[in-house]
Parts: structure tokens; sequence; C-alpha cells
């Protein structure tokens, strides 16, 4: 055949494509157990950590073991009972597209080195770019943030992005998110340093981060959203 002729090119261009698709498909399939065990090993470090727990990619699973044994990897209801599921395998996203009495809401109990125990909640919610979320983890009154943690795929750098940095998230522990029995969640205040405490809401508030204002009111939606399914469990295990 000629090699000039374009018949020749086209053939061979066709089969250049294909061979390279077929390359890349191969690549993402083979990748594809790596990939998923690194997100299972990212989401199991951000539930420890949110209770102050390290870890390191080869040990995390025996840590998470350790202090969230099985038993403590629990999926309830709205109505606070224990039902059906594997905590650790919800799709959040999936049962926020549900009515609330239908959801299966996971939860996790972490027995502590000092005896206490603590519950985490997992958190997801839309930010100003793309999904954010999280993980707030509660004193044994289940009303105190004992620790949180949140993350973001594309929020703005330097702004909403900062939502996963650590003068962020420290400042939400210590914080209640029940008003005697109200649930009021947590509020974030525009302003800077100190606006939650010059709003006079030093027990449900923290600051938003300047200039990342959309990014800060899209995480207190996720954090009242998300918790929502979880008062009457919360309230009934003070």
């Amino acid at each position: 055949m000629n090699k000039d002729s374009n018949i020749y090119i086209f053939i061979y261009a066709s089969a250049m494509v294909v061979f390279v698709a077929a390359i890349l498909s191969f690549t993402a399939e083979t990748l594809k157990p790596l990939q998923k065990e690194n997100i299972k090993v990212e989401k199991i470090q951000s539930l420890l950590i949110s209770v102050g727990i390290e870890s390191t990619k080869e040990n995390a699973q025996e840590v998470f073991d350790k202090y969230i044994p099985a038993e403590n990897r629990v999926v309830i209801n709205s109505k606070g009972e224990s039902i059906e599921g594997v905590a650790f395998d919800i799709n959040i996203k999936a049962e926020n597209y549900k009515d609330l009495e239908n959801r299966s809401l996971p939860m996790f109990i972490v027995n502590m080195d000092d005896g206490t125990k603590k519950t985490i909640i997992p958190l997801l919610g839309a930010g100003l770019w793309g999904p954010i979320w999280g993980y707030l983890a509660f004193e044994p009154d289940n009303n105190t943030i004992y620790g949180a943690v949140f993350d973001h795929k594309a929020e703005t750098p330097g702004l909403g992005a900062d939502i996963n940095k650590d003068w962020f998230e420290h400042p939400f522990r210590g914080k209640t998110i029940f008003e005697g029995e109200e649930f009021v969640s947590i509020t974030t205040h525009k302003g800077g340093k100190g606006a939650a405490e010059l709003a006079g809401n030093t027990e449900h508030g923290v600051d938003a981060i300047s200039g990342g204002t959309i990014t800060s009111k899209a995480l207190e939606k996720m954090i009242f959203d998300g918790l929502d399914g979880y008062q009457v469990y919360l309230k009934n295990n003070k």
C-alpha cells in the first residue's frame, strides 16, 4: 500500500488511536484497585484525625480496627434506631437525595485510650466549585465537638480551599450544636478573626474565612443538613 495515500494515513491513524486507547484503558483498569485502596486509606486517616489519632498509609487499617472495631461502625435512621448496613461503605451523596426518614446514616464510635468514647459523623455538601466534605467528632455528651476535619475538591486556593487548614478546623473544638434541647448546629460569621465573638455567638459560632464567605456558608449548610438526621440519636444518647 502506498504510504503517501490518504487511505494508508487514515488506517494508520485509526490503528494508533485504537492502540493508545487500549493502553490507556488497560492502565486505568490496572490502577483502579490501587486508586480505591488510596481513597479508602485517606478516608480512614481523616476519620482518625478527627479524634486526634495519627496513622500512616501502612498502618491505617490496623489503627482503625483498634480504635473503631467493626461493631462500632453502625448505621442508624433518623429515629435513632440501628439498621442494616455497612457504615464505611454508605454513599452519603446518594443518601442525601433521599427523604430524611429514608436515609441510612453512618456513624463511627471511637474507643479512646482514656476509656472515653467519641462519636464521629461524616458530612458531605456542595461548595462554591465542587463537593466539600468532612467529619465531626463529638464528646460523650454528643453535643460538644471534640474535633473537626474538612476537605474539598475544587475550592478557590487561599480562600475557600482553606477549610482544610488547622487554623480553620481547630476553632470548632468545644462548640456545641444544641441550645438546651433545640438543635442549632454551627454558624459561620463573616468579618474575620473574632467575628463570632463580636456577634455574641461563642458557643455555636466560628469565624468564616475572609474572602471565602460562600464556601464558609456552604460548610455551615453542610453541617446543619448533615447533622439534622442524627438529632434524635444525639439527644437520646447524651
